[in-house]
């Protein structure tokens, strides 16, 4: 079924936004953004204002946030300064949509407009991020964000359509099952994360404290120390890397939200972590060891339950491990930390696309090119990351 097909069952108006010449969407550019208004099938007696599903401006970016902040469903990923991040560090514009009801906002959904390394463009809920999707106060209004997103994307002509949901949405998409995530409740005192760890995970890391006298460190200063060592990583795994000025960007656009850590043997340091707060849960993002450090010193062993005891001091609820395809080690890692996977419903509505994307490591048809990757200089690796992070959402 068509997105106008589907917004019809709702009772949907359409109309264009009025093009501004002077913000580059004039009629020069691109078609001007739909706005979608969802009537109330209501007796005037019972009237209240209709529900208005439209393109997001700077001027809802308060609203929008106040709304995440407050929403059980929300991710940090929905905040309206990533989107915004990604569009200042890559260029890639937000075309994302918000739900209003009067003066209340009902719901929202993130959106980027994003060139793969093909040249061709897409839609993703939310590049860089591991969790998007619509988030309203209805099935109503999740379907009208859903159908106004599918609708833009009909209009501008771009591949596909990519909605990374955490839950299934309910709707009939085409669907990767290459994601997971590890979450899991924290315990109530410091002491108690240790006893969560299966038995050899609970050993590594009780060795790495208390043989290597590892510990555990907080400051935003060390973010040069993550992206050298997540720089090193991801170069022996194949994979390019994220450019420096991401990090900093980020810090710059939503430090109040995130923290880094590092793992240091005296002087030395062996690991770090970037990590995301929201709604009472850590989410461990970004990370990196340095050589030998894991084989040597149990370093990632250590680094995650002393962040996870840093997060039960700090009050934090829920700890989230993030993202891993599962056929990975970082999959295995985590398993063997005692999170339990769970698949993620990561959806796709094609446009100009065949199929769903497969450029991935999973891929066998990449092994050629991670093989190559690894040999080249780690000064190469991070110039050529700079320039392919943008293409790579």
């Amino acid at each position: 079924m068509s997105g106008r097909s589907r917004l019809d069952r709702f009772g949907v108006s359409f109309r264009r936004e009025r093009p501004n010449p002077g913000d580059g969407t004039g009629p020069s550019s691109r078609p001007s953004p739909l706005t979608i208004t969802l009537l109330n099938p209501v007796s005037e007696t019972q009237a209240e204002p209709s529900l208005e599903i439209r393109r997001a401006e700077p001027g809802d970016w308060d609203a929008w946030d106040r709304f995440v902040d407050g929403f059980e469903g929300a991710s940090f990923f929905h905040h309206s300064a990533w989107t915004r991040f990604v569009e200042e560090c890559y260029g890639h514009p937000q075309r994302s949509f918000i739900a209003w009801r009067g003066d209340q906002v009902e719901g929202v959904l993130p959106v980027s407009e994003c060139r793969g390394l093909s040249g061709h463009r897409k839609l993703v809920s939310v590049p860089y991020g591991v969790y998007g999707g619509a988030i309203g106060t209805s099935a109503a209004v999740r379907d009208g964000l859903l159908d106004a997103a599918i609708a833009e994307a009909e209009r501008s002509k771009v591949s596909l359509l990519e909605l990374r949901y955490e839950d299934d949405p309910g709707r009939e998409f085409q669907k990767s099952d290459l994601y997971w995530t590890f979450q899991r409740e924290l315990p109530d005192t410091p002491e108690g994360v240790l006893a969560m760890m299966p038995k050899k995970a609970r050993a590594e890391a009780r060795k790495a404290r208390k043989r290597h006298g590892l510990e555990l460190t907080e400051g935003h200063w060390y973010t040069d120390d993550l992206y050298r060592m997540f720089l090193a990583n991801k170069h022996s795994l194949g994979s390019p890397a994220l450019p420096a000025r991401h990090f900093h960007l980020l810090l710059e656009r939503m430090r109040e939200r995130i923290f880094v850590h590092l793992v240091r043997r005296g002087s030395e340091p062996l690991a770090a972590v970037m990590s995301f707060a929201h709604r009472g849960t850590l989410i461990a993002y970004y990370a990196g060891t340095a050589p030998n450090a894991d084989r040597a010193f149990s370093a990632s062993n250590f680094m995650y339950m002393a962040l996870q005891e840093w997060a039960v001091e700090r009050g934090f609820r829920t700890f989230d491990f993030c993202r891993s395809r599962g056929d990975s080690g970082a999959f295995r890692f985590k398993v063997h930390q005692g999170f339990e996977p769970k698949q993620l419903n990561y959806c796709y509505h094609l446009v100009g696309a065949n199929s769903i994307p497969s450029f991935t490591p999973s891929n066998p048809k990449t092994k050629l090119l991670r093989q190559a990757w690894t040999k080249t200089p780690l000064w190469f690796a991070g110039l050529a990351s700079r320039r392919l992070a943008r293409y790579l959402p």
